[in-house]
C-alpha cells in the first residue's frame, strides 16, 4: 500500500525530481541505465501503468487522495506519495498540477526500429518536431486515426516529456514508438514513404495509389520549415493537403490529423 507523506519541507531531497531536476536531467539520472519521466494527471498515469511502466513516487494534491486519484494509489503499490495543498505544490513545481497529480516513473529501453515496424502497415514519421505540445497532439491523432506506430528523428521532442504525454492524453503509452536516424531504412523493410509538404510536384491526399499501398509511412516535418528538401526527395510520394481561403498551410499537429484520417484508410 502507498505511504502517504505530508510535505513539511519543500527543499527535501526526495522532492528534487519534481522541483529541481529538468526533464533532460531526469532522462539521464541513472545512466547508463534508463532514467525517469514525470506523468501528469490520473488519466495519463493510469495509461502508463496499463502499459507496464513502473512508478517510483507520486506527488498529489491532498484533496485528491480519496477522489479521482484513489484508483491510481490502489494500483501504484508500496511507493511514497508526497502530499500537500495546491498552493504548496504549485510553489514547489512552478505550475498547477493537472488533476492534482504527478508520478515519477522509470523509463524503459527504446525498442528496435524493426521490432516496432515489423508487422505494421500504417506508421507516422516525425522529422525534427521540437514542440512537445505538437508531439503530444500528433500521438493522440495517430492513435485515434489509424497509425500503428510513430517514429521520431533524434531532434524531436521526447514523447515522454510531461507536456507531450499530457497533451497526448497518455496515448504515448499506447502506441509503439522509437527513433529513426535514416528514413531510407523504411524502404528496406517494405514501406513506401509519403512526405507531407507544400510542393507543387505532389499528389492529392486521396490519390488511389496512396490508398492502395500495403505499407505506408506518413512523414511530417518540423514546425515552420517543414520537411528538409533531402527528405522530400528521398520519399516515394509528396502529398499536399488542399487549402482554401488563402491559407497556405496548417500547423503540423492539425496537418497530421488530416493526413492520418485519410491515409490511415485502406483500399480493399
Amino acid at each position: 500500500m502507498a505511504e502517504i507523506i505530508e510535505i513539511t519541507d519543500i527543499n527535501a531531497k526526495e522532492l528534487d525530481i519534481y522541483a529541481r531536476f529538468s526533464e533532460v536531467q531526469l532522462k539521464h539520472i541513472f545512466e547508463p541505465a534508463e532514467g525517469l519521466f514525470i506523468a501528469e494527471s490520473p488519466k495519463v498515469i493510469g495509461r502508463a501503468l496499463d502499459a507496464g511502466y513502473e512508478p517510483v513516487s507520486i506527488l498529489l494534491e491532498r484533496r485528491h487522495i480519496n477522489g479521482e486519484a484513489s484508483v491510481i494509489l490502489e494500483r501504484a503499490g508500496d511507493i511514497p506519495v508526497f502530499t500537500a495543498d495546491d498552493e504548496i505544490l504549485t510553489s514547489l513545481t512552478g505550475f498547477h498540477l493537472t488533476r492534482g497529480a504527478l508520478c515519477a516513473m522509470r523509463r524503459r529501453k527504446t525498442p528496435d526500429l524493426y521490432e516496432i515496424c515489423g508487422s505494421k502497415s500504417r506508421i507516422a514519421v516525425l522529422e525534427n518536431v521540437v514542440n512537445p505540445t505538437n508531439v503530444g497532439a500528433i500521438f493522440r491523432s495517430a492513435a485515434a486515426l489509424g497509425m500503428e506506430a510513430v517514429l521520431l528523428t533524434p531532434a524531436c521532442s521526447d514523447p515522454l516529456y510531461r507536456r507531450a504525454a499530457r497533451v497526448s492524453m497518455g496515448t504515448v503509452f499506447q502506441i509503439p514508438w522509437t527513433y529513426i536516424d535514416d528514413i531510407g531504412k523504411l524502404g528496406e523493410i517494405g514501406f513506401r514513404t509519403a512526405a507531407m509538404a507544400l510542393d507543387d510536384n505532389s499528389v492529392g491526399i486521396d490519390d488511389e495509389r496512396l490508398m492502395s499501398e500495403e505499407r505506408l509511412a506518413v512523414v511530417l516535418g518540423t514546425e515552420g520549415d517543414g520537411l528538409a528538401a533531402a527528405t522530400i526527395a528521398e520519399c516515394d510520394y509528396t502529398v499536399k493537403i488542399p487549402m482554401s481561403a488563402g491559407v497556405d498551410s496548417l500547423n503540423v499537429a492539425a496537418a497530421s490529423a488530416v493526413a492520418f484520417w485519410q491515409l490511415g484508410k485502406r483500399e480493399e
